[in-house]
């Protein structure tokens, strides 16, 4: 008899701009996109739930995992512009217009990167929000970025019941990467 596992998924949806600039077609032109983002979290140990307590029955509530993911994707990504730290034509357009103040503001976001992988910031030019990530941010990469942040929140809010599975990144209603662990 094969053995099974539950899964459950949740989605955000986040507003955002970028740009591949190593694409060679339209890719490298600033534009934006109507992200959707899919978590898919399961049990650890073959069917097995939580047997007490809020989650009982569950894999992860469903709440708890739209908490981890508005905070890790939707509040630093949502309507801000997603870019890679080495489109340096791109940041200094967004830099603070003073050479002296731009060239600490970059510092401080190759800091924040190495840091923690990516840098949230609103203290450019104009005030716009950028994220910006130490790869081109398509959507396989976004895909294994976001993972990685989600992944030790929900071994965490499910006691090490669950884990995350896949990250799904839908860039338009046809197009789709995923990130996933191998079993």
């Amino acid at each position: 008899m094969a053995i099974g596992a539950h899964t459950i998924t949740r989605h955000v949806e986040i507003d955002a701009g970028h740009r591949v600039m190593t694409h060679g077609s339209k890719c490298r032109h600033l534009h934006g996109h109507r992200y959707t983002i899919e978590a898919t979290c399961t049990t650890t140990i073959g069917d097995h739930l939580h047997q007490d307590g809020e989650q009982t029955d569950m894999v992860l509530d469903f709440g708890f995992l739209q908490e981890e993911m508005l905070h890790a994707i939707h509040a630093p990504c949502d309507h801000s512009f997603i870019v890679a730290l080495a489109d340096t034509e791109l940041l200094a357009m967004l830099a603070p217009p003073d050479q002296f103040a731009a060239s600490l503001w970059h510092r401080t976001l190759i800091a924040a990167i190495q840091a923690g992988g990516y840098c949230a910031t609103s203290t450019g030019r104009l005030g716009t929000r950028l994220y910006v990530v130490p790869f081109q941010p398509t959507a396989e990469r976004l895909a294994r970025h976001w993972f990685e942040r989600l992944a030790p929140a929900v071994t965490r809010r499910s006691a090490g019941l669950s884990t995350l599975f896949s990250v799904a990144v839908w860039e338009t209603p046809k197009s789709q990467a995923s990130y996933m662990v191998s079993r």
